[in-house]
C-alpha cells in the first residue's frame, strides 16, 4: 500500500477473466494504488464469496472492492462484516439482496439478451457451463469495444455455472453497512440499465450513467471506470 491509500481489489463477472482490467490497473497503479485482481471462481455464489472473502482476509490495511457484473453479488456477500472494506464500487453489477438471484434480477425489467446469447455446455458431474455465444458476444455483450477486442474476449472468457447464476444472495449483504459506487452503463444489453437503476437506488449508492456503454464499460471506459474508483478511494481517506 502506498501513502495510506486503500488496495483496490478487483472482482471479475461471469464471461470474463481479470485481463478485461488491464487498463484499469494500469492506470490505478500509475496512480500509485496497490491492486489485486481477485480470481472469481464462477461455480456458485457462496462458494465464490467464500473464495474472495479468503483474499480479503490476507490483506492488511483498508480495502476498496470492486466487481463487475456477476462480481457485484459476489463483493456483496465477501465484504459482509470485513472491517477493512470501506466501499463497494459497483461496474454494471448486481447488487443483490438476500434472497435474489443474479437470474430473478435480470429479468426484473425488459431489455436482456442474456437468455438468447448463453451456449450451454453439460458437464460430467450434471452441472452446466454457460458461455455468451461468440457469435453475438460483440453485440450484445461488448458493442462499444472494437470486433477485434471482442473477438479475443469472446475465446477468453470463463463460464459460470447456471447454478451460480441461480443461486440466491444468502446471509447480510455488505451494500447495507458499506458507502456504496454504481457505475451504471447506460446501453447495457445484459443487464438492463434500469436494473442497474432500481440496485444503485435501493442500496443509496452515489451513481454514475455512462451513456452508450456496454456491459464492458469497464474496458470501454477505462477513464470513468478509475476515477468512481478513485472517488470511492479518496472518500475512504477523508472519512
Amino acid at each position: 500500500m502506498v501513502s495510506g491509500k486503500p488496495t483496490i481489489v478487483l472482482v471479475h463477472g461471469a464471461f470474463a477473466d481479470s485481463s478485461g482490467f488491464n487498463d484499469v490497473t494500469k492506470r490505478l497503479v500509475a496512480d500509485g494504488y496497490s491492486v489485486v485482481a481477485a480470481p472469481n471462481p464462477l461455480r456458485g455464489l457462496a462458494f465464490d464469496a467464500a473464495n474472495v472473502r479468503a483474499l480479503l482476509d490476507s490483506i492488511e490495511g483498508p480495502v476498496v472492492l470492486v466487481g463487475h457484473s456477476y462480481g457485484g453479488a459476489v463483493i456483496s456477500a465477501a465484504a459482509a462484516g470485513n472491517a477493512n472494506v470501506k466501499a463497494l464500487v459497483y461496474l454494471a453489477a448486481f447488487v443483490p439482496e438476500t434472497g435474489e438471484s443474479a437470474q430473478a434480477l435480470v429479468e426484473k425489467f425488459p431489455g436482456s439478451t442474456v437468455g438468447e446469447s448463453l451456449k450451454p455446455v453439460p458437464l460430467p458431474d450434471g452441472q452446466v457451463d454457460l458461455y455468451i455465444d461468440p457469435r453475438v458476444f460483440h453485440s450484445h455483450f461488448a458493442a462499444d469495444v472494437s470486433a477485434t477486442e471482442a473477438a479475443l474476449y469472446s475465446i477468453t472468457q470463463r463460464p459460470a455455472t447456471g447454478a451460480a447464476l441461480g443461486e440466491p444472495a444468502a446471509g447480510p449483504q455488505a451494500w447495507h453497512t458499506i458507502p456504496a459506487y454504481n457505475l451504471i452503463s447506460g446501453a447495457d444489453r445484459i443487464i438492463p440499465p434500469a436494473t442497474q437503476e432500481f440496485m444503485a437506488q435501493r442500496s443509496g449508492a452515489r451513481t454514475q450513467v455512462v451513456e452508450d456503454a456496454s456491459h464492458m464499460v469497464f474496458v470501454s471506459r477505462p477513464g470513468a471506470t478509475v476515477a468512481l474508483i478513485e472517488t470511492a478511494a479518496q472518500d475512504t481517506q477523508e472519512a
